[in-house]
Order: C-alpha cells, then sequence, then structure tokens
C-alpha cells in the first residue's frame, strides 16, 4: 500500500511557495514606495530651502540697495545745505536796473514794476 501524504512530499508545497513568494514582494513594495516617498520629501525640502535661501538674497540685495541710495540722498542734502544757491549781487542789482530802464521807458508800469521786483528779490 502506498501512503499519500507528508511522507512522499519534500520542501514546502506550491501554494506555500506562491504565499511567501506574494507576501515578500508585496513587502518589497510597500518599501520602495515608502523609501521613494521619503526621498520625494527631502527634495522637495531642499527645493523650498533653497527658494528661501534665494529670496532672502534678494531681499537682502534690495536691502542694500536702498540703503545705497539713502546714503546718496544725504550726501546730496549735506552738499546742498553746505552750498546755498544765491545769485550774484551784481546780478540781481542789474536786474533791477533794467527793470526801473524798462519803467522809465515806459514799457512797465509802475505795479508790473514792484511786482516783478518784488519776484527777484523773492528769489
Amino acid at each position: 500500500m502506498v501512503r499519500r501524504g507528508m511522507a512522499g512530499r519534500r520542501g514546502p508545497g506550491v501554494v506555500r511557495t506562491a504565499a511567501r513568494t506574494a507576501v515578500i514582494a508585496g513587502t518589497a513594495t510597500a518599501t520602495s514606495r515608502a523609501v521613494s516617498g521619503r526621498m520625494d520629501d527631502r527634495a522637495m525640502r531642499q527645493q523650498q530651502e533653497q527658494a528661501a535661501d534665494a529670496a532672502a538674497l534678494d531681499s537682502q540685495a534690495q536691502i542694500d540697495e536702498l540703503y545705497s541710495q539713502l546714503e546718496s540722498l544725504q550726501a546730496q542734502q549735506v552738499q546742498s545745505a553746505a552750498t546755498p544757491p544765491v545769485p550774484p549781487p551784481s546780478d540781481l542789482m542789474t536786474q533791477i536796473q533794467q527793470l526801473a530802464q524798462l519803467k522809465d521807458a515806459g514799457m512797465l508800469t509802475d505795479d508790473e514794476f514792484q511786482a516783478a521786483k518784488a519776484k527777484l528779490l523773492a528769489t
């Protein structure tokens, strides 16, 4: 009598081997996806950090440019305050004399002469 069962078999059966292969393949797929996801997250964080660094450098460059412009304006103000524009007195006297000549020639009325003279003295 031939007995079938465990005694005639060597190693695991086909179903057991297929099940083990499926578990290993599923575990490998899950692990691969997890590693890939972590790598994607890391790459995204690096890109965000690089973008933030670039924005910070750009902002610093703009701040430096504004400081430079401010210093230039301050230097101009100091220079203009140190040397106020004053017309030479002889030039002012010459212009008033010309206005008086125009008035004497009858080309300006007394009111026009006074208004023009006041304008010259105000500048």
